[in-house]
């Protein structure tokens, strides 16, 4: 065997040896880290907190956020069909961002409608209520700012914080007096951070003594109406319209898919703040934009919120009846204080509330238990979602299980 031959077998053994040692280590990789997943997963398992994805077709409805019933409206579903069959559109994709390909001459009238129907000046579409929260409050409070928020914002709100490079403070919820003391002594621009109504406890902000704190302290307020949106305001333009403040609230954000029934959000404020948010929220930037069906769908919820007020008024008259008659034949028990479709039984401890869910569940009802540490230990609870739709036999048939 020659020099060269030689020398080239050897190499090739190399290699060799060299590709089976990584693909043993890539191998031994790979198997630990799905041994550590699975490992998480039997703990978290273990501890009665593992979440799965489910159906509940079958179960009459007291969990979602649909409380207009718009998700199920044959009126709403063929409006929508037929402005998609009529528009001038011709892709059925955004194609991009909306800095990018993605913008189009129906987003930007969309954007000016719902503008005019959240009495503000400008709008702007984000892909989901989670998506606008992270870009805005990621971006709008910058290092030297101060950002305090309600103990009990939603995760979205709470993500879009911690990725702000702002000082930022908690206050208890819906607690004035600690709101203050925290305005005080904030520094830099401070901005203030609700939900208008609670998604867990159901409860709604003081908007009234907020924005006075606010006007006080030079503060500007965001309130996140997610809940409030459909369910609020003349023609269901949320809890801010209705008490007259949009003037003094800084920025709000509505989302589309619980009482509208359909899917996106907007920011909503002044002028400045659309072109800030296009300029610098993560979210909007580097996202593709919705596509046209789903912003045809967005401006026939709207259309059809409008001409259909009896939805509002119904879901109302459906909490006060559930209210009236969960506090005859459930006395004793401690509720939240609520108003809202969002009705939240306290039962303590996971594995008691878990089975208070599972008994409505079998008599036929969609009732899920909230755990720890969603909620805080021995707030545990039944969160009952009450909507247009529900009849008054069937929230009686539900109370009676629960009792």
């Amino acid at each position: 065997m020659g020099l060269f031959t030689f020398l080239a077998l050897l190499l090739h053994i190399i290699l060799l040896l060299a590709k089976t040692s990584y693909l043993c280590c890539m191998l031994s990789f790979s198997t630990s880290v799905t041994t550590l997943l699975r490992h998480r997963l039997a703990d978290r398992q273990q501890a009665g907190l593992l979440r799965q994805l489910r159906t509940s077709d079958s179960l009459v409805d007291f969990c979602s956020n649909d409380y207009l019933g718009f998700a199920r409206s044959t009126a709403l579903k063929e409006a929508i069909q037929q402005a998609d069959l009529t528009s001038v559109h011709d892709r059925t994709g955004a194609t991009g961002s909306r800095l990018l390909a993605g913008h189009t001459v129906l987003a930007d009238a969309l954007e000016a409608e719902l503008a005019s129907f959240y009495h503000t000046e400008a709008a702007l579409v984000f892909n989901s209520g989670y998506d606008a929260n992270v870009g805005l409050l990621s971006c709008l409070p910058q290092r030297g700012d101060t950002l305090l928020t309600d103990e009990l914002i939603h995760a979205s709100m709470i993500d879009g914080a911690r990725l702000s490079y702002a000082t930022r403070h908690r206050f208890s919820h819906n607690d004035m007096n600690d709101l203050e003391n925290k305005l005080r002594q904030a520094t830099g621009q401070v901005f203030v951070a609700v939900e208008s109504v609670y998604s867990m406890d159901g409860d709604q902000a003081p908007l009234h003594e907020l924005v006075d704190l606010c006007d006080r302290y030079g503060a500007a307020l965001i309130v996140d109406e997610a809940h409030a949106t459909g369910v609020y305001g003349r023609n269901g333009e949320g809890l801010v319209v209705a008490f007259g403040l949009q003037e003094r609230v800084f920025a709000r954000v509505h989302t589309f898919g619980k009482g509208l029934g359909v899917h996106g959000a907007a920011v909503v404020g002044p002028a400045v703040l659309r072109d800030y948010l296009i300029n610098f929220a993560r979210s909007f930037v580097y996202t593709t934009a919705l596509p046209p069906h789903s912003l045809l769908a967005i401006r026939c919820a709207h259309q059809h919120m409008q001409n259909e007020s009896t939805a509002q008024q119904e879901v109302h008259k459906r909490v006060r009846y559930f209210k009236q008659k969960a506090d005859e034949r459930l006395p004793g028990t401690t509720w939240t204080d609520s108003a809202s479709p969002i009705q939240c039984l306290i039962v303590p401890g996971n594995d008691n509330a878990r089975q208070v869910a599972a008994k409505a569940q079998q008599g036929g009802f969609d009732v899920r238990a909230i755990l720890s540490p969603t909620v805080p230990v021995g707030q545990e609870r039944l969160r009952v979602c009450i909507h247009a739709f529900n009849t008054e036999e069937e929230i009686d048939r539900l109370l009676h299980i629960i009792q």
